[in-house]
């Protein structure tokens, strides 16, 4: 993987590439979620202290919705976050790796793309009790009177958000297994090591 974004494929599949299109398609979808999120937020917390200075009169329940965005937006961000090579890594040593042994490299890319998939599915798995507790109870955030909002939406938005990731982490996993076997390119640089 380049540190710009996981690699298109240069070949493969009509099937891997709608595959690979679906999945990418719903990580940006997502992402553009999270972006009008964060663009509310601004405008709500802007609108309470205008509303705190000038008028006396803040806006009810910010802070509880401000929190519950924050958890929304990083899941709802992730997958894209990953798929464009954003998480913190350092691609030097692999760099490295690659202009000598490019199947190297591709095995620790699959060794770390299986291990992100077991974390992340073991984050996925505990948050499932979670939405289902939240769902069932109709729990809520808030003060009894002032504001209160239901505490699922954010819960469900964790696990799309996990699957969301899951899905580029196979992908990701997948193009590795790829060079891995082949000792070819990823496909976003040509041929690596040729």
């Amino acid at each position: 993987m380049t540190a710009q974004q996981t690699p298109e494929p240069q070949r493969g599949s009509g099937t891997g590439r709608r595959l690979r299109a679906l999945a990418d398609g719903i990580s940006n979808g997502l992402n553009v979620l999270g972006t009008l999120l964060i663009l509310g937020l601004v405008v709500l917390v802007n609108a309470d202290v205008i509303g705190r200075e000038l008028f006396l009169a803040p806006i009810s329940g910010v802070p509880e919705i401000v929190s519950m965005s924050i958890v929304a937006i990083v899941f709802l961000q992730v997958s894209q976050a990953f798929r464009m090579g954003r998480f913190t890594r350092t691609d030097a040593f692999l760099d490295l790796i690659a202009a000598r042994a490019p199947r190297l490299r591709h095995a620790i890319e699959l060794v770390y793309a299986a291990a992100a998939l077991a974390l992340i599915w073991f984050v996925l798995s505990a948050s499932y009790p979670l939405f289902q507790k939240a769902w069932e109870r109709n729990t809520y955030v808030g003060t009894f009177g002032d504001f209160t909002a239901p505490d699922w939406p954010v819960k469900l938005v964790i696990l799309i958000g996990c699957a969301a990731l899951i899905m580029q982490m196979a992908i990701a996993g997948l193009i590795a297994a790829y060079g891995l076997v082949t000792g070819k390119g990823d496909g976003a640089d040509g041929e690596r090591g040729r």
